[in-house]
């Protein structure tokens, strides 16, 4: 068995805090690759930890191409975080997928441009399976948290990540559609792979605010219908954090994800560069040192 669960909450747009968090401290946390986007706000839910990370920053400060992701799941990590759940707010292409539904992603389409994607690079090269890029186990516990909460549920999502921060064009929306896509946002990439590379299992929940721009019959996406459904979305998402929390087993068993660098390193051990395994310290830590 592990040493049990200390889960990561990424709040994105219309999640800021965690109710019935406990023993709440907010806390700097310095990484290797700049400072992450906020403090953390550490607390626990009954016995299971909890680290809360405001993606874009208290008051929302920071815009998608901007974040610093490779900070933020660094961070996560240093902080003893075993497990992560993402919220997003996200825009639906599909009708059955109105403004308020809530979907648990398990697939995407990275089509950011301007991002850091990875920890490695020239002096240690690393190649993760990102076939099946969220926790399968995490993802079930999200869904039935959400139906716990209240919240309608839809599972088994295709997410496309645009770099933003404008909207689409009505062309882009429609051809997302045709290639399969369910829904739409700006910061699930490369969040996604940086939770792989650092071995911990991750799940999205999104939460919809929008129809994006592809139906004809309705005018373009605006900030301020974005924000109303993002408040109304927002009580959900924090009753989904709680309930998400009490229904964990007591005991973390472990995770395949726990242990994916193992498979993935590929750098000759006499070659690896000094500076950066420091920096790789945390988040493959564990890797290096077999």
């Amino acid at each position: 068995m592990s040493d049990g669960w200390t889960i990561g909450i990424i709040g994105g747009s219309g999640l800021y805090a965690i109710d019935g968090l406990e023993d709440a401290e907010w806390r700097r946390v310095d990484t290797p690759w700049g400072q992450p986007s906020d403090e953390l706000l550490f607390g626990r839910i009954g016995q299971i930890k909890l680290v809360f990370l405001p993606r874009h920053g208290r008051g929302h400060v920071i815009p998608p191409s901007e974040l610093n992701f490779r900070a933020n799941i660094d961070a996560l990590k240093r902080s003893g975080v075993t497990d992560i759940l993402a919220i997003s707010s996200i825009g639906s292409l599909e009708e059955d997928l109105p403004p308020g539904h809530f979907v648990v992603v398990d697939q995407f389409i990275d089509r950011t441009v301007h991002r850091v994607s990875s920890f490695f690079g020239t002096g240690m090269v690393a190649h993760v399976s990102m076939a099946y890029p969220v926790c399968e186990r995490l993802s079930g516990f999200a869904a039935a948290a959400v139906e716990t909460a209240g919240g309608k549920v839809a599972t088994g999502a295709t997410y496309l990540a645009m770099e933003g921060p404008q909207f689409s064009t009505r062309a882009e929306s429609l051809l997302y559609r045709d290639w399969g896509a369910d829904v739409i946002g700006m910061t699930a990439m490369p969040e996604t792979k940086l939770a792989r590379e650092a071995e911990l299992p991750y799940a999205l929940i999104g939460m919809v605010t929008d129809y994006d721009c592809w139906r004809e019959s309705e005018a373009p996406v605006e900030v301020a219908e974005v924000i109303a459904q993002m408040h109304k979305n927002g009580e959900v998402a924090r009753r989904t954090v709680e309930a998400f929390v009490k229904a964990l087993p007591s005991e973390r068993t472990p995770s395949p994800i726990d242990t994916c660098l193992d498979v993935a390193l590929i750098t000759d051990p006499a070659k690896r560069d000094p500076a950066l395994l420091a920096k790789l310290d945390a988040v493959a830590g564990r890797a290096l040192r077999r």
